[in-house]
């Protein structure tokens, strides 16, 4: 705070004058190494995200992210030069931009296209457009830019000079941002050694993110030139790579680049906490495959998930607010399960095609079911509406009512037999007594591996232990959130706004290993599940999936799992994220001590119903992913596999009044967990009968 200064003489007046200096660089220090903190914190994180996906890549991969508002940042190899593709048009529409504003060229300027201008590729001048047609020098670069148009690209660059565009961007300070000829036009190469090395063009990713960021703030050449360049960048049809795993709502500026080894893409993604600019090339990819579902492709989508979803803090938005009432010109999901619902419903049936699409005749239907109800007949879906549908027919064929699916009797395999040799492909494996924990055989027990979906033990067991201090915490309503819903991989399958009490959620987080559930329980509980009293935050806004998270490593150092960490809920590859076979059995052995926990990991499928926003209803039907519980004396407990994890498995076995649990840690495959758990079980109650176990 600054000093408060009295009236005072002339020596105490100086003195308290330079105390108010140092007071203030004091102050500012101290602002200055808080935020530099909460920066380094933020960027440690984005690279525990990004770092897994681009080790696992089979390809060279350069990336840099820059969020403006906080000045976060993410670099991997980011001043290696590398191959563009069409990516380099950026440079090329900065450059003509550049000489608009110079009066050199004009952008109204009519071009005529000629028979020897078409180049094969990308865009759509060539297969669709005859010679003499005419555009504007400005309606080539959106072409250029939008399509990614070859043709269009080269009569750009006829107009503004092949040698002007490295040359301008030598002057910004991108030396190796270059475009070395025209496309598909080799015998025009400016730089026939970089032609060889790079192709059509080069550059690095850190260069590529300045030229962005000089767009972004209105300084490339002008700020009207950046605001009409930004508008070229929106136009990119292109959803293959950046914008493939994003909200269909989010806003991106960006241009690709596509060759057979090279995959590359470059934009400004708008999120609720500012802008942030991300370019990511990759080069000597193993995948050459020409088509969306090439491995580069997806890596870049995701990079640019994780970092959209790392900055965007939709935990903060507020859930579960009332939904507008269904009319005409509504479409999705919700839409199709009403259509599937009317056609059930009403007879005879309106054989609506159930498109999605909320048209005059789904209108119709719902005018006639409603008058059917004696409701007031408005052809909107409103609460009283949904309250007399019922619940929705979400697929085909109808889910059954909850209580019919509870109680359901589901036959079983006959019990394992003892005799066979044990033979297994799991990386780690502990087996322990069920009775008391004690690990009794193991191998590689103590080697750090990643855990994925069996980090679920620990969500359900610190949502479990506080209802056992207060069982009204099952039967809070939990409503789900846009991040939760967003949640990638094995899914409860409820969606954003939708509600349902905790205890039910418990089933969706085990079950069909929802991780989608495990984000909605942490956000729900946040620091509540805390063994210790979290401290205080001073007032500051915290994510509470990151409290959830804090009290599971609590939890497993109260425990007793040294060689544990968690770095989220549900199990997705995280770095560091990781544990140890040993640990984990211990974790899953104070889980079965609890009635409740065991019920639900027993349980092998399961049914709720949930209330979506406006008051819909609509039945889930759950099935347990552990495929032991269809084999007599098989009692639970997890299972999970990601690529970097492997397959997973936490089990335990009864046989009398005996048990036995198991934890296998990175088997080959789904299936081999399974054979890997059995053979270790066999083997295991046959050491039992005949020799005790080592110490």
């Amino acid at each position: 705070m600054p000093v408060v200064m009295k009236s005072l003489p002339l020596k105490s007046a100086i003195e308290a004058s330079r105390l108010n200096k140092w007071a203030h660089r004091i102050v500012a220090l101290i602002v200055l190494s808080l935020a530099g903190a909460a920066n380094g914190a933020q960027e440690d994180s984005l690279a525990s995200k990004l770092t897994p996906l681009i080790e696992r890549h089979a390809g060279d991969v350069s990336v840099a992210v820059k969020h403006f508002e906080s000045g976060t940042h993410f670099e991997h190899r980011a001043d290696e030069a590398m191959p563009t593709a069409s990516l380099i048009k950026v440079a090329v529409m900065a450059e003509a931009y550049a000489q608009a504003e110079a009066k050199q060229i004009d952008l109204n300027k009519q071009l005529t296209l000629k028979a020897d201008d078409k180049v094969q590729g990308s865009g759509i001048l060539t297969p669709h457009f005859s010679a003499g047609v005419s555009l504007s020098l400005r309606d080539a670069v959106r072409l250029m830019i939008a399509y990614s148009d070859n043709t269009a690209t080269n009569l750009v660059v006829d107009e503004i000079g092949l040698k002007s565009i490295s040359a301008r961007m030598e002057t910004l300070g991108l030396p190796d941002t270059r475009l070395h000829a025209k496309v598909f036009r080799g015998d025009t190469s400016i730089a026939p050694e970089r032609s060889k090395k790079y192709g059509l063009g080069s550059t690095t990713a850190a260069q590529t993110l300045k030229l962005l960021e000089l767009m972004q703030r209105g300084e490339l050449v002008s700020k009207d030139a950046s605001a009409a360049m930004l508008e070229h960048l929106r136009a990119c049809q292109d959803r293959s790579m950046l914008p493939r795993y994003l909200p269909e709502s989010v806003k991106i500026a960006h241009k690709t680049g596509t060759v057979s080894a090279v995959r590359c893409d470059a934009g400004l993604i708008e999120t609720g906490s500012g802008t942030i600019a991300i370019c990511v090339l990759t080069n000597n990819n193993q995948d050459k495959r020409w088509t969306d579902e090439n491995a580069a492709s997806v890596l870049i989508g995701k990079i640019a998930r994780e970092v959209f979803f790392h900055f965007h803090e939709d935990w903060k938005e507020p859930v579960g607010s009332p939904a507008e009432p269904l009319k005409v010109g509504a479409s999705g999901e919700l839409v199709e399960a009403l259509q599937r619902t009317l056609n059930s419903k009403l007879k005879p049936s309106p054989e609506l095609g159930v498109d999605g699409e909320f048209g005059s005749v789904t209108q119709a239907a719902v005018l006639r079911f409603q008058k059917d109800s004696k409701l007031t007949a408005t052809g909107i879906v409103d609460e009283p509406t949904w309250k007399a549908l019922g619940p929705l027919l979400t697929e085909a064929a109808p889910v059954a009512e909850p209580e019919t699916v509870n109680s359901e009797t589901l036959s079983k395999q006959p019990q394992d037999t003892l005799d066979g040799q044990p033979f297994v492909t799991a990386k780690a494996w502990a087996l322990a007594d069920g009775r008391t924990g004690q690990i009794l055989w193991s191998n590689a027990a103590t080697d750090s591996l990643e855990m994925a979906s069996t980090t679920k033990v620990m969500t359900a067991w610190l949502v479990l232990k506080l209802a056992e201090k207060e069982p009204a915490v099952l039967d809070e309503t939990l409503t789900f959130s846009k991040r939760a819903d967003r949640t990638g991989g094995t899914t409860s399958g409820v969606r954003a706004g939708e509600k349902l009490p905790v205890r039910e959620l418990l089933y969706g987080l085990m079950l069909p290993s929802g991780n989608d559930a495990a984000v909605a329980l942490a956000e729900h509980f946040g620091g509540r599940v805390a063994l210790k009293a979290p401290a205080k935050k001073n007032g500051a806004k915290v994510d509470p999936q990151q409290e959830f998270v804090a009290a599971m490593n609590q939890a497993a150092s109260e425990l007793g799992m040294p060689d544990t960490r968690f770095k989220n809920p549900h199990g997705l590859p995280d770095s560091g994220h990781a544990t140890t076979a040993k640990d984990l059995l211990k974790l899953g052995w104070e889980a079965m001590q609890m009635a409740r926990f065991r019920e639900i990991v027993a349980t092998r499928q399961h049914g709720c119903q949930v209330v979506g926003p406006g008051g819909y209803h609509r039945n889930i039907k759950w099935k347990n992913t552990n495929e032991l519980l269809d084999i007599e004396g098989y009692d639970g407990v997890k299972t999970g596999t990601t690529d970097a994890a492997g397959a997973c498995l936490v089990s335990k076995s009864t046989r009398g009044d005996k048990s036995l649990m198991l934890v296998v840690l990175g088997s080959s495959s789904s299936k081999a967990r399974y054979a890997d758990s059995r053979n270790l079980y066999r083997w295991g109650w046959q050491q039992q009968m005949v020799t005790k176990p080592a110490q």
